[in-house]
C-alpha cells in the first residue's frame, strides 16, 4: 500500500532498532547485593568446584588478614586483585579454588582486648590466662564475619562457608606440629641476643612489626681513656645514652684514616678542656670539635688503624663499678660519614654489636676479658642491678614515654669528667606500629630458628635452603626477586618466642639442669591430639604432665610458657591448608606435577608473610611453599600522600560501593599500576565511573542489536570484508588480554578490552554498520553477518570482562542468555578464533579507517560551521593521491564507511583549501552536499528516492526492506 501524503506512514516499526531491557542506568549497589543472593542461591561456588574435578589446579592462597577491624582500601585491593587472578584462571580452564583465610592470633588482637580492659580499670594479669584467651578468640569470630560480609560483598567468590582461620583447632594442632619439626631437627634453640622489644606491649616485635617514626633522641660524645695512647681518649657518638652501662667495646675500621687530635682553645668552663687528647676520625674531628664547641685544636699525629688492635681503653663510668677493660675490635659496619669514626658496642643493645662482640668472644676470653653479656634492661625498661648507679632508671615508660635514664647516665659521664659534647637529633626511629611507640633493642632470652645450622648434612641450611627456593620462585613484578633475596641474606636468625598470652604455645619443654629440649615423638604426638580436641588452650589448662606421660617426671622439666610470633602462624599456613585441604593440595613441579601456588599480597609482606612462609616451609620440607608471589603497591590519595583520619583522606572501601557500586572499585583496581603504588580520591573515581558508564553503553547496544538474531550465523565464507576486518581486530585483542592475564598485567588486559570497544566498535564498525542492522531487509547477508560478528563478539568480550567486572558481566550475560540457574561465571573464555588474523586485509582497512578520519574530519568543521546537520546530508569529494591507499578503498563503499548520502572519488589533486590531515598524507577532502531527496526511512539523501512506485518517499533499498517486512506481516504494498 502506498503512502498518503496526507498521512504519512511512521516507518519506526519496520526498522530493527535496538531492543534490549538491560538498564542504560547500573544502579550497582542496589543490583550487586541481587546477584550475590542469586550466586548463593544457584550455589556458585560449589558448581564451579565440581565442574572443575580433574583440571589443573592454580591455587591462589590467602594471605590472612589481621581480624580486628572494618576493611580499609588496601583491603580491597588485595581481596580483588585476589579474586580477578582467581576469576581469570578459572574461565582459563583451570580449577582455581580460592579459600579465604583470617590471622587471629598475636598482638593485633590480643593489643585490642586489652585496650577493652584498661577502658573498664581491669588488669588482664589478673585474669585466668584461659579465660583472656576466650576473650581474644571471640573478638576475632566477631571481627572474621564482619569482614566475610565485606569482602563477599566486593565481589570476590570463594569458600566463604568454610575458611582457614590460625585459631582453628585443626590449625592450632598443626602449627604445633611445624614447630615440634624444628625442635626435633635441632634448628630451634633457645638463646640471649639483642631483640626489638615493646616496653607498651612487652614483648619482643619482629621487623614486619615495625615501622619509622620521627623521634628526638639524646646525643652524647663520649671519652673512652686509652692509657696506652699518651693518655688520649677514644671518642664515641650515640643517640641512646642509656646503652653505656652495657658497653662493653669500642668498633673501629681498618678502613678509616685516624689521628690523635689535642685541644688547644676552648671556653673555661667546657667539657672538652685545653691540652685533653682525643682519638678521631680525620674526616670527622671538625665536625666533633665544633659540637664540643672547640674553639682550637690541632692535630698531633697520624694513628693508623693497624696501631688499634689489641689496644684496651677503660669505661667513662668506672667509677660507678664499670671497672673492666673495653676492648678496641675491628668492625665492618664502622664509617666515617657520621659521628667520630668509632662506634660504642653495647652486645646487649644492637645486632651488629652483638655480632661483633660474639665474632671476638673466644679471643675476649683468652685475653682475660669477660664475654659475658649483662641484662641491663627488664622488660618493664627499667635498668636493672647489671647497670650499677643506675638501677631504677626508665628507659621507656609504660605509656611509650622517654624515662630519666638518658638523664641520669648524662649527669654521671659530666661528674666523671668523660662526656664531650651533648646535643638533640630529631630522627626516624623504630615504633611498634600497634602501639606507635618507640621500641628498645635489649638483651633477652627468647626461643630461635637456626639460619645457618646444617640440618640435613653440610652446608644444607634454613638459609641456604630459602635462598635456592627463591631461585626457583617466579616473581611478579620481577625486581621482588632481589628484594626477598636480600633479607635472607642479611636476616640473623629467626626470633619466633613472644612474651604474650593469645597465640600458639612453643609446645616443648626443657630439661630443668641441662636446659636440653626435650625429644620424644610420643611427646609431641599427645600434645597435636590435645590440641586437635581442646585447641591451644590445652597447654594452659595444666601443669603438662598428660603430655609428658609415664616416661618423663614433670618435676625434671620446664614447661615453655612464651607463645610463637604471629609470623610463624601464617607462615605455617601451607601446612594445615594447602597440605591438608583435599581441594586445595596441589601436585606442583618439585612433586612431579602441573599445578601451581601463587601467593599475592602487599609488597611489605617480602619481609612478612612470604619471608615467614618461605622460612618455614623449607625449615620442614625443604622447598619454598609457593611456586610464584605476585605483588602489589599501597593506596595513597590522589595527591600521593598516606592516607590518614587527621588529612581527612580516607576513602573507605564500603562508601565507594554504597555510592557507585562494587564493579567500580574493582575497575579502579584493574585500571591501575597495582606493581606500584596506587591512588584513589574523587576525580580518579569519576574516571573510572565515566570509562564504565562507556563500556555499559557498548554493552547494551550490542544487546539490543542481538535482540533481532536468530541465531543462524553467516558462514565464513560468506562474511564482507569488513565482518572478517573486526574478527581479525577480535583475534588480535584476544591474545594481547590473553598475554596481559597471563602476567597478571591487568591494567594492559583492560586497556585493550575498553579500547576495542570504544574506538574500533562502538566509534567505527557499530557506526558504520548501524545503517545496514536498522535499514537492511531482514534477508540482507550484509545485516545478518553484522549479526554473526556480534554475537562472537559479545561472547568473547563478556567472558574477558567478567572476572574483572563479574557484576556487570553477569548482568550482560543473563540479558542475552536468560536462565534460573546459568552464570557467565560457569563459562569457559569464549574464546576468538586465531585463524581470522588476516595482516593483509588488516592493512587495507586500516588504511580505510585513515581515509575514513579525514572525511570525518573535514565534516566535523561542516557540521560546526552548521552548513550541514547530520553527515548524511554531505557527499563529499575525496582526493586520494596516495596508491597505497587508493587501492585499499577498491571495493569499498566509502559512503557507508563515512556515513554520508554519498562519496566521490578521486586521484586527482586536491585544491589548495581542502580539508587535509596532517598525519594522513595522500588524502584530501572538499565537503559537498548531497544531490537527492531525503529518505524518509533512512534519512539518506538520493535521487533514487522514489523511484519504487509502491514506496515513493524511500531509496530501492529501503522498498526492499518494506517489501519484505509488509509480507512477512501480512500487509499488502
Amino acid at each position: 500500500m502506498s503512502s498518503d501524503a496526507s498521512s504519512p506512514r511512521d516507518y519506526s516499526e519496520t526498522l530493527f532498532l535496538p531492543q534490549t531491557d538491560f538498564p542504560m542506568r547500573a544502579g550497582l549497589p542496589q543490583r550487586e547485593p541481587e546477584f550475590l543472593a542469586r550466586w548463593r542461591g544457584i550455589d556458585l561456588y560449589g558448581r564451579l568446584r565440581a565442574q572443575s574435578a580433574g583440571r589443573r589446579k592454580y591455587v591462589l592462597h590467602d594471605g590472612p588478614p589481621y581480624a580486628n577491624g572494618d576493611l580499609h582500601i588496601g583491603h580491597a585491593l588485595n581481596k580483588i586483585l585476589k579474586d580477578v587472578v582467581v576469576r581469570t584462571k578459572q574461565m582459563d580452564g583451570f580449577d582455581s579454588n580460592y579459600v579465604p583465610g583470617w590471622d587471629c592470633h598475636g598482638l593485633p588482637i590480643e593489643w585490642k582486648v586489652e585496650e577493652g580492659y584498661r577502658a573498664r580499670g581491669l588488669n588482664k594479669d589478673e585474669v585466668p590466662v584461659n579465660e583472656f584467651r576466650q576473650e581474644c578468640r571471640a573478638y576475632a569470630e566477631h571481627w572474621i564475619g564482619v569482614q566475610s560480609a565485606q569482602f563477599q560483598r566486593l565481589g570476590v567468590t570463594g569458600d566463604w562457608d568454610d575458611p582457614y582461620t590460625t585459631m582453628k583447632f585443626a590449625s592450632e594442632a598443626q602449627i604445633a606440629r611445624e614447630i615440634m619439626t624444628f625442635a626435633r631437627t635441632g634448628q630451634l634453640y633457645r638463646g640471649s641476643k639483642p631483640v626489638m622489644w615493646s616496653v607498651v606491649e612487652k614483648t619482643a616485635l619482629a621487623e614486619a612489626e615495625i615501622e619509622y617514626a620521627e623521634f628526638l633522641s639524646d646525643t652524647v660524645f663520649v671519652a673512652f681513656p686509652l692509657e696506652a695512647l699518651d693518655g688520649a681518649s677514644v671518642v664515641i657518638w650515640t643517640t641512646t645514652p642509656w646503652t653505656l652501662p652495657g658497653n662493653r667495646a669500642v668498633a673501629y675500621s681498618d678502613r678509616i684514616a685516624y689521628g690523635l687530635y689535642e685541644v688547644t682553645e676552648a671556653p673555661e668552663d667546657n667539657w672538652a678542656k685545653v691540652g685533653a687528647r682525643y682519638l678521631l676520625a680525620d674526616a670527622l674531628a671538625e665536625g666533633v670539635f665544633k659540637a664540643a664547641k672547640v674553639t682550637g685544636f690541632a692535630k698531633v699525629r697520624d694513628v693508623p688503624a693497624a696501631d688499634l688492635e689489641g689496644l684496651v681503653a677503660a669505661h667513662p663510668l668506672a667509677h660507678l663499678g664499670y671497672d673492666f677493660a673495653v676492648p678496641l675490635l675491628a668492625g665492618d659496619h664502622v664509617t666515617d660519614d657520621a659521628g667520630t669514626g668509632f662506634v660504642h658496642t653495647a652486645p646487649g643493645h644492637g645486632r651488629e654489636d652483638f655480632e661483633l662482640w660474639m665474632d671476638h668472644r673466644f679471643d675476649l676470653e683468652t685475653r682475660g676479658i669477660s664475654s659475658k653479656i649483662p641484662y641491663t634492661v627488664d622488660a618493664d625498661g627499667f635498668l636493672t642491678k647489671d647497670a650499677p648507679g643506675f638501677t631504677g632508671r626508665s628507659v621507656i615508660t609504660d605509656k611509650g614515654e622517654k624515662g630519666d635514664a638518658n638523664a641520669a647516665v648524662i649527669e654521671a659521664l659530666v661528674a666523671a669528667g668523660r662526656l664531650v659534647a651533648r646535643g638533640k637529633l630529631r630522627h626516624q626511629y623504630p615504633h611498634s606500629w600497634r602501639s606507635k611507640k618507640p621500641v628498645i633493642f635489649r638483651n633477652t632470652p627468647q626461643w630461635f630458628i637456626h639460619m645457618d645450622r646444617d640440618i640435613d648434612g653440610p652446608a644444607d641450611t634454613l638459609r641456604s635452603r630459602a635462598l635456592a627456593a627463591i631461585e626457583a620462585t617466579a616473581f611478579y613484578p620481577p625486581q621482588g626477586k632481589n628484594r626477598l633475596r636480600g633479607m635472607i641474606e642479611a636476616r640473623p636468625d629467626w626470633v619466633v618466642s613472644r612474651q604474650r598470652a593469645w597465640g600458639v604455645p612453643i609446645t616443648v619443654f626443657t630439661h630443668k639442669e641441662t636446659g636440653e629440649v626435650l625429644n620424644d615423638p610420643a611427646v609431641d604426638r599427645r600434645i597435636a591430639d590435645a590440641f586437635e580436641a581442646e585447641g591451644a588452650d590445652a597447654w594452659f589448662a595444666d601443669d603438662g604432665s598428660r603430655f609428658l606421660g609415664n616416661d618423663h617426671a614433670l618435676s625434671d622439666y620446664d614447661k615453655v610458657r612464651d607463645i610463637l610470633d604471629v609470623w610463624f602462624d601464617s607462615g605455617s599456613t601451607h601446612a594445615y591448608v594447602l597440605d591438608q585441604r583435599s581441594d586445595l593440595s596441589p601436585k606442583r613441579a618439585v612433586d612431579g606435577g602441573e599445578d601451581t601456588v601463587l601467593y599475592l599480597e602487599g609488597s611489605d609482606q617480602h619481609r612478612g608473610w612470604f619471608h615467614s612462609s618461605l622460612l618455614e616451609s623449607c625449615g620442614t620440607r625443604g622447598r619454598a611453599p609457593y611456586d610464584a608471589l605476585l605483588t602489589h603497591g599501597f593506596v595513597l590519595d590522589e595527591q600521593g600522600r598516606k592516607m590518614s583520619k587527621s588529612l581527612g583522606n580516607i576513602v573507605a572501601p564500603q562508601k565507594v560501593i554504597e555510592q557507585s557500586g562494587a564493579d567500580i572499585l574493582r575497575l579502579w583496581v584493574v585500571t591501575s599500576d597495582y606493581a606500584d603504588d596506587l591512588r584513589i580520591g574523587p576525580e580518579i573515581l569519576k574516571t573510572a565511573t565515566d570509562a564504565y558508564r562507556k563500556l555499559r553503553n557498548t554493552l547494551r547496544w550490542m544487546l539490543g542489536a542481538l535482540a533481532h538474531f536468530d541465531g543462524a550465523a553467516v558462514q565464513r565464507a560468506e562474511l564482507p570484508e569488513l565482518e572478517r576486518y573486526m574478527l581479525h581486530r577480535l583475534a588480535e585483542v584476544d591474545a594481547e588480554v590473553t598475554a596481559a592475564y597471563d602476567a597478571f598485567d591487568f591494567k594492559r588486559g583492560f586497556a585493550a578490552l575498553f579500547t576495542f570497544l570504544t574506538n574500533d566498535l562502538s566509534a567505527f564498525y557499530f557506526d558504520v554498520r548501524k545503517d545496514a542492522l536498522y535499514c537492511d531487509p531482514a534477508s540482507s547477508v550484509t545485516r545478518r553477518a553484522c549479526l554473526t560478528v556480534i554475537d562472537r563478539l559479545f561472547a568473547t568480550l563478556v567472558t574477558r570482562l567478567a572476572p574483572l567486572l563479574p557484576f556487570t558481566a553477569e548482568e550482560a550475560w543473563l540479558s542475552r542468555h536468560p536462565s534460573e540457574d546459568g552464570s557467565v561465571h560457569l563459562e569457559l573464555y569464549a574464546l576468538a578464533d586465531a585463524s581470522f588474523v588476516d595482516p593483509a586485509l588488516a592493512a587495507k582497512w586500516d588504511g580505510v579507517r585513515k581515509v575514513r578520519r579525514a572525511v570525518t574530519g573535514a565534516l566535523e568543521i561542516e557540521r560546526a560551521a552548521k552548513r550541514i546537520g547530520s553527515s548524511l546530508e554531505a557527499a563529499p569529494v575525496v582526493h586520494v593521491t596516495d596508491p597505497e591507499l587508493a587501492a585499499a578503498l577498491k571495493g569499498v563503499d566509502l559512503a557507508e564507511v563515512a556515513i554520508t548520502s554519498a562519496v566521490t572519488l578521486t586521484s586527482d589533486e586536491a585544491p589548495a583549501d581542502a580539508f587535509r590531515l596532517p598525519d594522513v598524507a595522500g588524502v584530501a577532502v572538499v565537503p559537498a552536499k548531497a544531490a537527492g531527496r531525503k529518505c524518509a526511512r533512512s534519512w539518506k539523501i538520493s535521487p533514487e528516492v522514489g523511484s519504487d512506485p509502491a514506496y515513493p518517499d524511500v531509496t530501492p533499498r529501503d522498498a526492499r526492506a518494506l517489501r519484505e517486512w509488509d509480507a512477512a506481516h501480512g500487509r499488502a504494498a
